[in-house]
């Protein structure tokens, strides 16, 4: 299970092992993780994470999608963009200048439709939100 906390808000995230284990195994690597949620600028109502200064090891395409919907986190090794952790909080096509991206589906939030689309409208309005991504235990 992680934890999200973004500004004064804390989620949980459940962890898709079984569907996208070398991503969970990357993640896990890598946290507790201490950065910022920005909005999207291509993909729709959605914020990420750039986390292209962490060095991610070789990671294959599982779980992926385009098309994920609002909670489905995605982690992108940067098969042909920065790496990232996309949080799309609505309607979501994964894009870049490069095109459309498919991210890995690794871990799915749990939150209401309001309130990720809060979140998606706090970055919208008053920029960039500090986030940190832990593992908890259920």
């Amino acid at each position: 299970m992680l934890q999200l906390e973004i500004g004064d808000r804390t989620f949980t995230a459940e962890l898709h092992e079984d569907r996208a284990p070398a991503s969970v195994e990357a993640v896990r690597e890598f946290l507790p993780l201490e950065s910022e949620l920005m909005h999207v600028r291509w993909s729709g109502i959605a914020t990420w994470i750039n986390i292209d200064e962490i060095d991610l090891p070789e990671i294959p395409r599982e779980n992926h999608t385009v098309y994920p919907s609002r909670g489905d986190l995605l982690l992108y090794p940067g098969y042909r963009n920065e790496q990232e952790i996309l949080v799309p909080c609505g309607p979501t096509c994964f894009k870049s200048p490069a095109g459309e991206l498919a991210g890995n589906h690794f871990a799915t939030i749990d939150a209401t439709a309001e309130e990720l689309k809060a979140i998606e409208e706090l970055t919208l309005r008053e920029g960039v939100q500090d986030v940190v991504i832990r593992e908890v235990s259920e």
